[in-house]
């Protein structure tokens, strides 16, 4: 086996273990179909075994190529660090940052502070990653996290932003049609928007919805945004963020005193980032349009 492996070659062969095929390869990396079946020819033959095998529905990887997937992506993600690292030196705010949030976070609330940031900041560029699973800031596949959870690594800079609240909302004209509920006892009569699958975040949140579970909810979607769309179309009854219903004076607050749950919102960063120009001003940005969210 050859003593290094070029991260071109492996970087295509990540785009065909995502794509399941040379053509789907070439269009996802901006290469040729044959440029792509060269650099998997080349990768095999360093390797000294096979990492696809045909099928009729394209290329299946091989026991190998499964077994190399996690490594290649470890390096894919250091080589996205050092480009962000390498594109934000010097006294002025440029660069590349990459921020991760939750899908709420990001789209309701991000979106406004990133659009200062271009504003102040022409040089800067800024990846939102939206997801609900915590990205890991120490292999740096994000420079900057808001999470809602407290930061447990000890190589982070953390700040925390208060409590997020959320509760359970619906539009005055659904509540109108069928009724305030003044008990979770009443809610069995409504539609409820809810999760589908249960993950260890929902199942903490589930101990507060007083006996409420996934086969209470006749509409069922993971996207936390695709479930504020149906409260805010008037579906039915689901959980909203209470700063954020505030900003929307179509939804009015259900059972108050029965359903709040607080959730810790912490801004963070890697310690090693602390003296990154670009990423110390993304920083105090997100600290303080969170804190402004959070204050109304």
């Amino acid at each position: 086996m050859a003593s290094t492996l070029p991260w071109d070659l492996l970087h295509t062969f990540l785009g065909v273990l995502r794509e399941g095929s040379l053509s789907g390869a070439a269009r996802l990396l901006d290469l040729t179909q044959p440029t792509v079946g060269r650099h998997v020819a080349a990768l095999e033959a360093a390797l000294g075994q096979a990492l696809f095998t045909r099928s009729s529905t394209g290329l299946l990887p091989t026991e190998a190529a499964l077994a190399l997937r996690g490594h290649a992506e470890q390096m894919e993600v250091a080589a996205a660090a050092l480009q962000r690292a390498a594109t934000a030196r010097g006294d002025e705010v440029r660069g590349t940052v990459r921020v991760t949030a939750s899908e709420i976070i990001g789209v309701e609330v991000l979106a406004g502070v990133f659009a200062q940031l271009r504003e102040a900041h022409p040089g800067l560029v800024l990846e939102l990653a939206l997801s609900n699973q915590l990205q890991d800031l120490l292999r740096r596949e994000a420079d900057i996290a808001v999470r809602m959870t407290p930061p447990e690594q000890g190589q982070l800079i953390a700040r925390r932003i208060g409590s997020i609240e959320l509760g359970l909302h619906a539009r005055p004209d659904y509540l109108d049609r069928h009724g305030r509920p003044t008990s979770f006892a009443e809610m069995a009569g409504h539609t409820l928007v809810g999760f589908d699958r249960v993950t260890p975040f929902i199942r903490a949140g589930v101990k507060r919805l007083g006996g409420l579970s996934r086969d209470s909810f006749a509409l069922r979607c993971d996207s936390d945004l695709a479930q504020l769309a149906l409260v805010r179309a008037g579906a039915g009854i689901g959980a909203c963020q209470v700063a954020l219903a505030r900003r929307e004076p179509v939804l009015e607050r259900v059972l108050a005193d029965h359903f709040t749950w607080p959730l810790e919102t912490w801004v963070a960063m890697h310690e090693d980032l602390r003296q990154n120009l670009a990423c110390r001003t993304v920083f105090d940005a997100l600290v303080d349009g969170l804190t402004r969210y959070l204050n109304g």
